[in-house]
């Protein structure tokens, strides 16, 4: 049996090819004949797909009917399937209400840290005016 990996959690996949179209990982439950599992996916061809002839499939992580599909055999690799834009941006998004602060890495990578945020910087006071967002309307002159 080939050494195959989930390419979404690592865990071992205990099928041999061809991989039954609505079989599961056990470590993870998503679907394992799925785009990101194949060897002909890749990010940065067209339709996220290096074989050719292979028709369109909007979302790379749910089972599909491709006949081109054959199990990636390379091990996996941690943080593989998220976008670095994808990363940036919901680190930014962290920060940006003082949860985790942006770090970048090499390669253009950035992940969240665990830094709290400072007391009076620019995340407490877009924290304030969010949490501001839910309270009550303060009566005025007027009202009273």
């Amino acid at each position: 049996m080939p050494p195959f990996q989930c390419q979404a959690c690592g865990t071992v996949v205990p099928y041999d090819e061809p991989i039954p179209r609505d079989s599961e990982c056990e470590g993870c439950q998503r679907d394992l004949r799925c785009c990101r599992n194949c060897r002909h996916y890749d990010v940065s061809r067209n339709n996220s797909c290096r074989e050719t002839e292979a028709d369109l499939v909007e979302d790379k992580d749910r089972r599909n009917f491709c006949e081109f599909f054959s199990f990636n055999r390379r091990s996996f690799v941690a943080g593989q399937g998220t976008s670095p834009r994808a990363a940036e941006a919901r680190a930014k998004l962290e920060s940006l209400f003082g949860g985790k602060p942006v770090e970048p890495q090499a390669g253009g990578r950035v992940t969240p840290g665990r830094a709290p945020a400072a007391p009076g910087g620019p995340s407490s006071d877009a924290r304030r005016r969010l949490e501001g967002l839910f309270d009550p309307p303060k009566p005025t002159e007027d009202d009273e």
